[in-house]
């Protein structure tokens, strides 16, 4: 008999961890997240997103075997910021089964219910700031660094299930062995027009933090019109900085700035998933030996945030970050790069996108459900 149940205990969160695990061991494509780090996500004590929201994780079990997981939560800063009464889902992972979905997407609506909500979004593992969509085509190849990957039939249970699409989210991948010329003189045009001058994060420690307090200042002001933004609590910001500045490579995060006063910025990660695929979730010494290997020859990046201050828009600004990201990263054997995501309705990204060559070959959706 089919059981959905509450995950309240060591055991049970370890089988929703595992969950992935079983279902995509045949599947080339996924990429297996660190299992330590999945126990830090779900820590209340050490994931800073429980200091404003709640979150509930639910388990599909049948026979004593686990077909399906979702998480149902609320996300507070969504509120302040959208004044929008909608709960969240995420973290869904499923069996081929129309029933066991639609049993789970109950839990989760159920739960978000009792909230107050009168609808529930997702999936958001567990905000747009991390996580977020489910992907509908672009199966062929491995997700970049902190983006999803999911089984075609996903999109099924969804629909059938009566979810709707909200918003869809795409990825553009550009591969280049050098930068063209014709992107090097645009690139100089918007320079002299904008009066824009671009440079790398500090190295130097003490210039360092103030770079990225400069980073979040121009993060919390440019993101606020987006659709869906859910700003950062400083908090939770500094838990990203902590996790990504082991990962990050200087020379890939840039600041924009006009007359000294910052302007944009943009953040790409070498693609560590190329990294994570050989360690297939484990931290031992064969797989910190195959880890070392990999992370030498990462040959891809993701440019994973951008943000113009709305008084800098249509500038150019955003192409001009995306050259530098090619001008640094080219040398350093990074010959593919993705651009995501970008929102569907957003005309001016994905226009850029285009003049630089990139191919939109992964979408994301977002879907909303009554509840």
């Amino acid at each position: 008999m089919l059981k959905i149940v509450p995950v309240d205990s060591k055991k049970l969160l370890k089988r929703f961890i595992m969950l992935p695990f079983a279902l995509y061991k045949d599947d080339p494509i996924w990429v297996p997240p660190l299992i330590m780090d999945q126990y830090k996500l779900f820590d209340p004590h050490k994931n800073p997103y429980y200091e404003h929201s709640k979150v509930q994780l639910y388990l599909a079990i049948e026979d004593d075997k686990v077909l399906g997981r979702i998480s149902a939560h609320t996300n507070t800063q969504h509120q302040k910021e959208h004044n929008e009464d909608i709960g969240f889902f995420g973290f869904f992972d499923c069996v081929d089964r129309a029933d066991v979905a639609r049993a789970l997407f109950e839990a989760a609506g159920a739960w978000n219910h009792l909230q107050g909500f009168a609808a529930m979004r997702g999936p958001m593992n567990f905000s747009v700031n991390q996580e977020v969509g489910l992907l509908i085509d672009g199966f062929d190849t491995s997700p970049m660094v902190m983006m999803r990957h999911d089984h075609p039939y996903y999109q099924k249970l969804y629909e059938a299930c009566g979810l709707e699409k909200t918003m869809d989210l795409y990825a553009y991948l550009s591969e280049r062995t050098k930068m063209p010329e014709r992107i090097e003189r645009l690139a100089a045009a918007i320079e002299k027009r904008s009066g824009v001058s671009v440079r790398s994060l500090s190295k130097n420690k003490k210039e360092l933090q103030k770079d990225i307090e400069t980073v979040f200042e121009i993060y919390t002001k440019a993101w606020e019109y987006n659709w869906g933004n859910v700003p950062m609590t400083k908090a939770e910001f500094d838990h990203i900085v902590a996790e990504l500045m082991p990962l990050a490579d200087p020379d890939l995060i840039f600041i924009a700035e006009k007359d000294g006063h910052p302007a944009g910025f943009s953040l790409a990660l070498p693609n560590y998933n190329e990294v994570l695929k050989v360690m297939k979730g484990r931290v031992n010494l064969i797989t910190m030996i195959k880890a070392l290997i990999a992370k030498k020859n990462i040959s891809s990046a993701r440019v994973i945030t951008m943000g113009i201050i709305k008084e800098y828009q249509g500038r150019g600004i955003d192409s001009l970050l995306y050259y530098y990201s090619y001008k640094n990263g080219l040398p350093k054997g990074l010959l593919r790069g993705e651009f995501s995501w970008v929102l569907e309705n957003n005309t001016m990204m994905i226009r850029t996108a285009q003049m630089l060559d990139a191919i939109p070959y992964k979408t994301y959706r977002i879907y909303d459900k009554s509840i």
